[in-house]
């Protein structure tokens, strides 16, 4: 790799939505430019968005994990580091990994409807009117959902088989994801082609304290806690005209229903070998 050739764009969230505001940004300059690869510098958030572009360009993605919780960067295997990821980057060892879709806007990690968007979007609120940080602003906000978790009516297709279900939160992964035990939220694999989807069954807050502390020590049971599925392709239909979808951390409002589908091998990454806790995940 020609390491002249490669573009790091700007760190903050702020930034990177600025340049996708205003259409032609930073990120069409730098590809227009046939660098040998985008580096993006941030969380997941900032990830996503250049992810984007370079899975559209067919640039391989370079990532200098400097967010707040990196999930991408870390199921890479990539250092926290940022002097050592620079050096993976530097290395140049190319790896493709799959991406999955809502609604045609791409997601590096997960995507989900229920809980999780909920806090968010109470978050920000918090932040916006209180000015406190993420983190209290993100405990404050939990437990205000948490103490009155709302159920929604859902009507999944998958894989053209249909499921009904009411439940506060349908999470829909980008390949397999670690439901219990000391490595929960984290993902053995990138490339197995499929998207993981887990249904919750409607509980009240102290039904999901009890869930967290049987993931913990590995208890959870599939049917009786939440339903789990695979797919290449997932149609989730509401009662409403839109709905809230958390994407990679980012909440915004989309049309109903709300389409997910699995992008194979879709994005070309600078990235270790291979993952150094994957035969302990």
């Amino acid at each position: 790799m020609h390491l002249e050739r490669v573009v790091t764009l700007p760190v903050t969230k702020e930034a990177m939505v600025a340049l996708l505001n205003s259409g032609v940004g930073a990120i069409v300059d730098a590809l227009a430019t046939r660098p040998a690869c985008i580096i993006a510098a941030g969380g997941d958030g900032t990830v996503n968005a250049v992810a984007q572009r370079t899975v559209e360009a067919g640039v391989p993605l370079g990532v200098l994990p400097s967010g707040t919780l990196n999930h991408f960067a870390g199921d890479l295997g990539l250092p926290d580091s940022l002097e050592e990821a620079a050096a993976v980057i530097a290395r140049g060892h190319e790896r493709t990994v799959d991406v999955g879709e809502v609604n045609g806007k791409l997601f590096l990690n997960n995507a989900s409807l229920g809980l999780y968007a909920s806090m968010v979007v109470q978050r920000e609120r918090l932040q916006e009117k209180h000015g406190i940080g993420k983190w209290r602003a993100l405990l404050q906000a939990g437990w205000s959902v948490l103490r009155h978790p709302h159920t929604f009516s859902v009507v999944l297709h998958i894989d053209g088989e249909e499921l009904r279900r009411r439940t506060p939160f349908v999470f829909v992964g980008n390949n397999d994801y670690v439901l219990q035990g000391p490595h929960a939220g984290a993902r053995k694999s990138l490339d197995d082609g499929c998207l993981s989807v887990y249904v919750l069954r409607p509980c009240g807050p102290w039904g999901l304290v009890a869930l967290a502390l049987r993931a913990l020590f590995g208890r959870i049971a599939d049917g009786r806690d939440l339903d789990v599925f695979h797919a290449s392709e997932l149609v989730v239909e509401s009662t409403h005209g839109s709905v809230r979808v958390a994407r990679d951390g980012e909440v915004e409002r989309t049309d109903a229903p709300v389409r997910f589908r699995l992008r194979p091998l879709a994005l070309r990454v600078l990235a270790p070998e291979k993952h150094p806790q994957a035969e302990t995940v």
